[in-house]
This record gives C-alpha cells, structure tokens and sequence, in this order.
C-alpha cells in the first residue's frame, strides 16, 4: 500500500503568477495563512513561517521553484509540500497541492495525512476568497481556533 498523503485542488480565477505570488510574499501569506513570515520564498532558502495556531511553526526550505509553475518545500519536521500551478480557461488557475512525508505507526500517518487534507483545503478556500473577492473569509483563522481550543487543557 502506498504512504498516505495529503492532495488538495482548488480552481483560483486570477492567473498563475498572481496564485503564485500569494503563497511567495508574507505580506500576502499573512493574509489568508500565516500569522508570520520571516521573509518570501526563494529557491534554496529557509524561511520561518508562523501559523495562525498560536505555538505552530515551520523552518520551511525552498527546495524548487520554476516561477508561476511550481513550489516545493520541506519542513522541519521531515514532511515536504508541493504547490503546483496550471493555467485554466478564461485566465484562472488550478492549484494543486500535495502533502506527504507523514511519519508514525500507520493509524498516524492515516490522521496527519487527513488532518493536512483538511488543512490545506481550508487554506486554498480562504486564498480563493481574498484573490477573487479581496478578503480572506477567516476560514484559516477560524479553523486555528477550533484548533487551539482543542489543544487547551479544560
């Protein structure tokens, strides 16, 4: 059987290099994403970026960029991240991401790999909602609530 992994596809109607650029800049990242980002992404750099769960954070390594194309990453703690961009008719996007590098008994990776599924679609919904319409729908935020209040002892 095949490592479960996390794949997500969202169609974004704004072209490839402004898809692209979101999840390059902080400043755009912070909009939908993150809380933090110690800088943008550049091909064999390590940035940190800081979600929106208070506590979580990732030493993210660009290990590709073909620009407006693809981005992969590997985080921290071992699992990689691979953001692909495709045109689509009328000037949108298709972006597909994929999430693997799960560690753990199988029953563990099973969850991370669902957990991340949930995650990243969460995040392509709220990058749909502030390209298209210019502000972020709290989908990410809301969701790093639920997540926090889970993690809190009662």
């Amino acid at each position: 059987m095949a490592t479960p992994v996390a794949k997500v596809s969202m169609l974004v109607r704004c072209p490839p290099a402004k898809v692209f650029e979101a999840f390059v800049n902080p400043e755009f990242l912070t909009k939908f994403w993150l809380s933090r980002a110690s800088g943008p992404l550049e091909p064999g750099k390590t940035v940190t970026w800081d979600f929106m769960v208070p506590g979580a954070s990732a030493k993210t390594y660009v290990e590709e960029m073909l620009h407006d194309r693809l981005i992969r990453l590997s985080w921290d703690d071992g699992t990689t991240v691979s953001l692909a961009f495709e045109p689509y008719s009328d000037g949108g996007t298709r972006i597909e991401v994929v999430n693997g590098g799960f560690s753990g008994d199988a029953e563990e990776i099973m969850e991370a790999a669902l957990e991340a599924t949930q995650g990243f679609a969460i995040v392509l919904c709220d990058l749909k909602a502030n390209l298209e319409y210019g502000r972020s729908m709290g989908f990410v935020r809301d969701k790093a609530l639920l997540i926090e209040a889970k993690q809190s002892p009662d």
